[in-house]
């Protein structure tokens, strides 16, 4: 573990696992044009093959020398909020191994808002492949320790780029359609999308069986002990009705509840910010899940901003 990106890039030369830190979550990255070496991030998170990968660049121009192309639509997105939380997908090219977009004609790509990140993807002369830096299906990492805490000498190096900023995913939006589609809620509000370049279509329920796109799948970001996500007063008062009384932790924006002792409430932001929120959730969660407790009761959201995407994923917690 450390801050040496020479290092790190030379490991990603000889086809070698390294955690890299994003705004958004750290990610376990690979050389994307180098199957062996990506084959080593789904051994190592132990994924699916059928979930597909995001490929990271430091620039447009890298996205031209891999034969890729934005659309107009996306174009504007990309000189507002790029280098940043926001994954483009779009059709994929010959360059980009099968094995990066399990199979299908579309590629994810984006260019993470980090500057150890950046600086070491102006390095390479290939884009990284880089899923979330943990076990398939767990709560994802949000400081270094946490990488080496659920991976550990899988990893050939973590690159310490401090806390992530925004702590969760990126916002996904699909451009293989004549309207763009939202794949997945994340650090760029869908609001501020649709400012840009109007509406955007949205999945039904949030998530599919069959991605062409990371961070699609339902069951997803699961902790240890049981979560339910709701009112949370009312699912702790009910809770406190069965027998045996559960061991309760709770999860809230800025609620209090009096049933619960104080060190067992994990209030994100105390001004109610919902990027504070965010930026907190998941290790909240590691908290929480550490704790002697026998279940987890998180508070819904606003449906607004931020809160989307962290309903989105606390919803595929409880789903686990």
């Amino acid at each position: 573990m450390g801050t040496d990106i020479e290092k790190a890039a030379a490991l990603l030369r000889e086809g070698a696992l390294v955690a890299i830190p994003t705004e958004t979550v750290y990610g376990l990255a690979a050389n994307a044009l180098n199957e062996a070496a990506v084959v080593k991030i789904y051994q190592a998170k132990q994924r699916p093959q059928f979930n597909p990968l995001i490929l990271h660049v430091a620039d447009a121009a890298q996205l031209d020398a891999l034969n890729l192309s934005l659309p107009a639509a996306a174009t504007r997105l990309y000189e507002q909020f790029s280098p940043g939380p926001l994954t483009y997908v779009i059709p994929s090219s010959s360059k980009i191994p099968g094995i990066i977009t399990a199979g299908t004609p579309a590629v994810a790509v984006r260019i993470p808002q980090h500057p150890l990140t950046l600086r070491l993807l102006k390095t390479l002369d290939f884009p990284l492949a880089a899923p979330s830096a943990n076990p398939s299906g767990r709560v994802s990492p949000t400081t270094a320790a946490h990488v080496a805490e659920q991976l550990g000498d899988k990893v050939a190096y973590i690159l310490d780029g401090g806390p992530c900023r925004i702590g969760v995913e990126s916002t996904i939006i699909s451009f293989l359609e004549d309207q763009p589609r939202l794949l997945r809620y994340g650090g760029v509000a869908v609001e501020a999308i649709e400012k840009l370049i109007g509406p955007v279509a949205r999945p039904e329920k949030g998530y599919v069986d069959n991605p062409v796109a990371p961070g699609q799948l339902a069951r997803h970001y699961a902790t240890r002990h049981p979560l339910q996500l709701g009112n949370a007063a009312t699912l702790i008062r009910e809770a406190l009705r069965s027998d045996p009384i559960p061991r309760i932790a709770s999860i809230s924006l800025n609620s209090i509840f009096p049933e619960l002792p104080d060190a067992y409430q994990f209030r994100l932001s105390a001004s109610g910010s919902l990027e504070e929120a965010a930026s907190r959730l998941f290790a909240a969660m590691r908290l929480a899940d550490d704790m002697d407790i026998d279940l987890i009761i998180a508070d819904r959201f606003p449906e607004e901003g931020l809160g989307l995407a962290i309903n989105d994923r606390l919803q595929r917690a409880a789903n686990s």
